[in-house]
């Protein structure tokens, strides 16, 4: 894994770090959940399902509201964090720490060009007010 500074940024605020097997881990940002407050409970996408870049694929809820998660980048679920599963709290203690799923992304130039279009963590924490 990566460090945050690397990462980039959705709107939506997650988080996608390029693997250098080319897999993508994706999470969400400090500023989501501290907003989302406690979290309760995930519901991750499944594996094997096919993603476009900024379609709601999860949801996430906490003590305050229920959040959709979209996806950064297009690609394939290939992989689900278990103990976000069993333990969803602990994407309140360390959220650039713990992805929720991994994406394999539907071609080197389709991640290249989506890449682009995310944010880095300066421009990120600007958009998000942080």
């Amino acid at each position: 894994m990566n460090t945050q500074d690397t990462f980039k940024f959705a709107v939506t605020h997650e988080w996608a770090d390029v693997q250098s097997d080319g897999l993508v881990w994706v999470g969400i940002s400090n500023h989501a959940q501290e907003a989302l407050g406690d979290v309760m409970f995930f519901q991750a996408p499944t594996l094997g399902q096919q993603v476009k870049q900024g379609e709601a694929i999860a949801v996430i809820e906490s003590v305050k509201a229920a959040s959709d998660i979209h996806a950064p980048l297009s690609g394939e679920i290939v992989a689900l964090n278990e103990a976000v599963d069993s333990s969803p709290e602990i994407v309140n203690e360390k959220p650039y720490s713990v992805w929720l799923f991994k994406i394999k992304p539907a071609s080197p130039s389709s991640l290249a060009s989506e890449l682009d279009q995310l944010m880095n963590l300066n421009q990120y924490n600007t958009t998000a007010g942080a």
